[in-house]
């Protein structure tokens, strides 16, 4: 697949994802909804004030775009095991869901402005709702769960909530370690490749290994498989992370960020972590404080960039994504039947390191 037809497969699978997304939490939501998702009232519902502080914000959020790879890797994944996509595509709800409400939290604790072409929505409607609601969108997708316990036994929903539990956990992990590091808590000269590649893991890594864990877990794959494709999907996570913050410092014109606000938030990428193993020590030095005076200033952005780019620093993260790819693609392809599934994983994961958006 090129990118005009990863570009197509994402267009359908989001009109797939965007009405499970309806089935679960409506643009519109009322008082017969609320009982339907938690029970009776134990004194009376107010939907009114729900809808405005919860469904119209959130809606406004989803509707803004958003790529929704991770549902259409967990379908991928799940074809390829020779899976069922109907029976399990409610699951998918799971990955959009805390994704969602992992960088609505994300864009508070970082200040960020701009979020998908338009500002962050702590920016509309206020830290106290954005909080509220980006913490709401933890915990509704696990309801899928409840709602499709008929239809798998009590051990697979035990192991598919033993999942979600494991890697929540670490998302907040690799959030943590992040936001250690941009307010300055360690020496950035102390953070090496490893501990890097780590906080990826952990914080962008996560949703993209629950994707490959629930399609085996709901293919009714066995714990081997589990923990080999789940490493694949952490990989998977990784890499985008890795395109992400190269397309910050460089970005397409299909790009919905503020050029440069990793710079401004003062974060550690491999990039400045490579610039910093090999620079001159007045470089090194600049660099470190550039990130450290949290500047919005594009001259000093710039020049951040073009201290990276003396030490090739773009170049060297590019083909660091590539040769990762290719020695975690070597590790699990033999596990895979062939399929026209499998060829199309194959190249949405080439897709992510490649891509423009």
């Amino acid at each position: 697949m090129g990118r005009d037809e990863v570009m197509a497969l994402l267009k359908k699978e989001k009109e797939i994802v965007d009405e499970l997304i309806k089935k679960y939490l409506p643009e519109k939501i009322d008082n017969n909804y609320i009982e339907w998702l938690v029970g009776k009232a134990s004194y009376k519902h107010t939907s009114e004030i729900l809808q405005k502080v919860l469904s119209e914000p959130i809606w406004e959020f989803l509707n803004r775009g958003g790529k929704r790879w991770r549902p259409a890797l967990f379908f991928l994944f799940t074809e390829a095991l020779g899976g069922d996509k109907e029976k399990v595509k409610d699951f998918a709800i799971i990955l959009e869901l805390l994704h969602n409400g992992s960088i609505i939290v994300d864009d508070i604790e970082d200040n960020s402005d701009i979020r998908r072409g338009k500002p962050a929505l702590h920016k509309i409607h206020g830290v106290d709702v954005a909080i509220n609601a980006g913490n709401f969108l933890y915990f509704l997708p696990l309801i899928a769960a409840v709602k499709k316990s008929d239809d798998f036994s009590e051990k697979t929903l035990l192991r598919l909530l033993k999942a979600c539990i494991e890697e929540m956990i670490k998302i907040h992990l690799g959030q943590g370690a992040d936001i250690g590091w941009h307010k300055g808590l360690v020496d950035v000269r102390e953070i090496d490749e490893k501990q890097y590649l780590q906080m990826c893991a952990y914080k962008t890594g996560v949703l993209s290994r629950l994707a490959a864990r629930l399609a085996v877990i709901l293919t009714g794959g066995s714990t081997e498989m589990e923990e080999k494709l789940g490493k694949l999907g952490e990989s998977i996570g990784v890499l985008f992370q890795i395109q992400d913050d190269i397309l910050n410092i460089k970005p397409s014109k299909h790009w919905g960020k503020d050029f440069g606000d990793d710079i401004t938030e003062g974060k550690i990428t491999l990039m400045v972590i490579h610039t910093l193993k090999n620079a001159k020590k007045e470089d090194a030095e600049r660099l470190i404080e550039i990130l450290r005076m949290h500047t919005k200033e594009q001259k000093l952005i710039q020049e951040a960039v073009e201290i990276m780019n003396k030490y090739r620093s773009i170049d060297y993260a590019k083909q660091f994504a590539r040769n990762m790819l290719n020695d975690v693609w070597q590790s699990v392809e033999p596990m895979l039947p062939d399929s026209e599934a499998k060829t199309k994983l194959k190249q949405f994961i080439e897709f992510v390191i490649e891509r423009d958006i």
